[in-house]
Order: structure tokens, then C-alpha cells, then sequence
């Protein structure tokens, strides 16, 4: 299988173990999802990925080339766009300026994203696209950091949190956002709590407790293991 590998993962915040032998897959085109109550393991997992915290073992390859133990820059630079939690967006730039400051053709695509494609799929951002980032609501900052990921054309996209406090027609605008991308062939890893809604758009999940998959299986199975589903996953 091709794209995103994570085997056997062990990460430490110093003395205590976040992350227990976690394992999973994303393959070329896919849609995948990681799901579990807060604490976890869910933005672990996305930030030893990303190279923002340490692997203490285990390996992690993406399209046959290992990232563990690589800087996070080197690892975007290997095609992974990350949605951080929190949004991230830069405060003292212009929407304009922030989906260009860190824009890159890194998966060479032939039609690479641009502001104005991005301004198709988001029209609240076209109307601010001089604003300052600082001044956008919730909701036209997560557009705008989906946005600026877009813009580096990422083989993976990584979206933590990716509809967290949001509006319902914010987050209905981002679930479409995310099913024209699967149509389009982007793999995509995505958190999120609405399971629901995960269910309809993503082709696999993985749930997450005290730092390692205790469940995983498609959007069928996740449908129909309800019992379990609400164990894992309920308060």
C-alpha cells in the first residue's frame, strides 16, 4: 500500500508514554479517519507524524521514504499539508498573503492549487481576502488554514480538529470542501468528533484509546457497531 505507513509507534512527553505500538494506513486516494475521546492520542499521533514530537520507536514512511526522526519542515517538504488544531493562521497577514507564504507545487500536480481556486471553493474568504487573518471569524479562519494547506498541493492532507466550535453551515461547507477533494483523489487524514458526518465521507477509522487503536473498520462497520462505537467513544 502506498502513501502514509505508521508502525508500531511509541512517543513519550518525557517520562510518560503517550503512544503504545500504535499502528495504521492510509493508502493513495483514500479518505481515513482517527476518532476517540479527547486525550487519547489523536494529535499525538498527527505530531509525531508531522516530526513535532519525538518518535521514541517505531517507524513512519510516506510513499516509501521514512519521516521519523526528520525535521517538520523536511517532512512537509515530502508532500504532507497539515490543518493544525487551533488553526495557526498568521494573525498579521492578509488572507492573500497567508495562502501564499508557504505556497509549493510539492505533489508536482499539473493543475496546482492558487488563491483563486481556493476562493471558488470559499467564497467567504474572496470577500476578505485583504483582511487580516486576525480579524476573520472561527469559522473563515479554519477555511482559511485548509486553505493555506491546499496551497503547498499536499499528497496527504492532515486536518486536526477539522470542524471543532464550528457554525453548522460552516461545518456543512467544510464536509463538502472535503468530499470534492476525495473525488478529486486527495488522501486525506482527518480528526473530528462528528462521527456521523465522518461516516459518510471517509473510507476507513481508526478509534484511538489511552494511545493505541482499539478499533478500526470501515464506514459500514462503524454504522453498525454501535455498542461499541459508544463505549469507545462516549464521555
Amino acid at each position: 500500500m502506498g502513501g502514509l505507513r505508521v508502525e508500531n509507534l511509541d512517543v513519550f512527553y518525557g517520562m510518560s508514554q503517550a503512544l503504545f505500538g500504535l499502528s495504521l494506513e492510509i493508502g493513495s486516494g483514500e479518505v481515513v479517519t482517527l476518532l476517540g475521546r479527547n486525550g487519547m492520542g489523536k494529535t499525538t499521533t498527527v505530531h509525531a507524524v508531522m516530526g513535532i514530537v519525538p518518535v521514541r520507536s517505531g517507524r513512519v514512511t510516506f510513499e516509501g521514504k521514512r519521516l521519523e526522526g526528520l525535521p517538520s519542515y523536511r517532512i512537509a517538504r515530502q508532500g504532507l499539508g497539515l490543518v493544525p488544531e487551533g488553526r495557526q493562521t498568521f494573525p498579521n497577514l492578509t488572507v492573500w498573503e497567508n495562502l501564499v507564504a508557504t505556497a509549493a507545487n510539492r505533489s508536482t500536480a499539473s493543475d496546482p492549487w492558487t488563491p483563486e481556486r481556493i476562493f471558488d471553493i470559499f467564497a467567504e474568504l474572496d470577500a476578505r481576502r485583504k483582511s487580516m487573518a486576525a480579524t476573520l471569524s472561527g469559522g473563515e479562519q479554519q477555511m482559511l488554514a485548509i486553505g493555506r494547506a491546499l496551497m503547498t498541493n499536499p499528497r496527504l492532507l492532515i486536518l486536526d480538529d477539522a470542524t471543532e466550535g464550528l457554525a453548522p453551515l460552516i461545518r456543512g461547507k467544510i464536509w463538502r470542501c472535503l468530499a470534492e477533494l476525495k473525488r478529486s483523489g486527495q488522501s486525506i487524514l482527518v480528526i473530528d468528533k462528528n462521527r456521523h458526518d465522518l461516516a459518510r465521507l471517509a473510507d476507513r477509522h481508526y478509534i484511538l484509546e489511552k494511545g493505541t487503536v482499539a478499533w478500526t473498520g470501515d464506514s459500514a462497520e462503524l454504522r453498525e457497531s454501535g455498542s461499541t462505537i459508544d463505549r469507545l467513544l462516549g464521555v
